[in-house]
């Protein structure tokens, strides 16, 4: 008998590799500390309830096309493919800054793909989506709730927000600076404007959005406790918008809870911790960095913050080590799917390209951190 070609739990393995390694570890790292009450206290709560919190907000305003509007009103402005190009590339990084690097890359990236295609640009599709996706990661770097590990690192921390952008602000606007420059080797061919965005989302929804964004900055910026956010937006989708709830990105939250439990475990076993410490005291910067590039940067800055305090360089490292490989950051690979659905022949070119102008940038960043 046949086996199925679409086996639900290998397609699952598949989409969630990362979680499913998180599960493992924990699962191990449990024969060797015995389940106890201390568990408990591996788990940040607090990180997961505003991450939850910001995930329904994003996914709130995506449903009710907000995002769409705002694409559709700037790429109506794009005359040619090296405006096109700045416009693409500077909204996913100011607007990875707050509604994060996922969100901005699935809302922009495929407006952008949909637009040269008609504009018969195709050729600048893969340049343009490249720097779309490290645009957004780097973006995504200069606030707390710009991406998952920030969020994280800055919750655990305990800084404010002033001492988390004096890390961030200087790295970021390199980053500008380098997009900047990589723009101007698009050139300038006309491009097919784009039609206007035929989107009406609902005020009463949209404001119950905007509300909870803003209680849950309050949060983040330690204004307001953490349950309030969190209460508002379980009661106020469930009553306004209950398709927001089934979009949230539970695996997400599962492998922070995978990585926490293995974390804390192995924090509890005297030899590794020594090792592990030893191993990142004095190279955590480096040692980020280049984590990420295996394991992806969100599990990275959840591994090495169980082993040192040095927050500012963990920042640093696992930001800056988005780049590099394609699962350096999840994020970037939402842009390799989006494009290689539309051109399949063009998958190997588009991981070669993405490598080197990925690499280039991290080299750069590296050395001016190290200044």
């Amino acid at each position: 008998m046949k086996e199925s070609k679409t086996n639900p739990m290998v397609n699952f393995i598949k989409k969630e590799v990362i979680l499913c390694v998180a599960s493992v570890l924990a699962i191990v790292s449990c024969f060797f500390v015995t389940p106890d009450k201390a568990y408990l206290n591996y788990i940040d709560f607090r990180t997961l309830m505003i991450l939850f919190t910001l995930m329904c907000v994003m996914e709130g305003f995506k449903q009710q096309g907000i995002f769409d509007k705002i694409a559709g009103f700037f790429l109506g402005r794009a005359n040619n493919v090296r405006a096109l190009c700045f416009i693409m590339v500077f909204l996913n990084f100011f607007s990875a800054m707050l509604i994060t690097n996922d969100v901005a890359l699935i809302t922009f990236v495929p407006f952008t793909i949909l637009l040269l295609g008609l504009a018969d640009q195709k050729e600048w599709v893969l340049p343009i989506v490249i720097l779309e996706t490290i645009g957004a990661n780097l973006g995504s770097m200069l606030t707390p709730v710009g991406n998952p590990q920030n969020l994280y690192l800055y919750t655990t921390s305990g800084m404010n927000l002033l001492e988390f952008l004096k890390i961030t602000a200087p790295i970021t606007a390199v980053s500008a600076g380098l997009l900047f420059l990589a723009c101007l080797f698009i050139k300038r061919e006309p491009v097919t404007k784009a039609g206007p965005q035929e989107i009406r989302p609902d005020i009463i929804r949209c404001l119950f959005f905007l509300i909870v964004f803003i209680l849950s900055l309050g949060t983040v910026l330690e204004i307001l406790p953490v349950w309030v956010p969190f209460v508002t937006i379980l009661i106020g989708t469930c009553l306004l918008q209950r398709k927001v709830l089934v979009k949230v990105d539970y695996c997400l939250l599962l492998t922070f809870i995978s990585f926490f439990l293995f974390i804390g475990n192995m924090g509890r076993i005297p030899a590794i911790r020594e090792w592990l410490i030893s191993l990142i005291n004095g190279r955590e910067m480096l040692v980020a960095f280049f984590s990420s590039q295996v394991i992806s940067n969100v599990p990275a800055a959840i591994l090495l913050s169980g082993f040192t305090t040095e927050y500012g360089e963990l920042i640093k490292g696992v930001n800056i080590g988005g780049l590099g490989t394609l699962i350096a950051s999840m994020a970037s690979l939402i842009s390799y799917k989006y494009f290689a659905a539309e051109y399949p022949d063009k998958k190997g070119k588009y991981l070669l390209y993405f490598s080197i102008v990925s690499v280039v940038f991290a080299i750069v960043l590296i050395l001016f951190t190290k200044l």
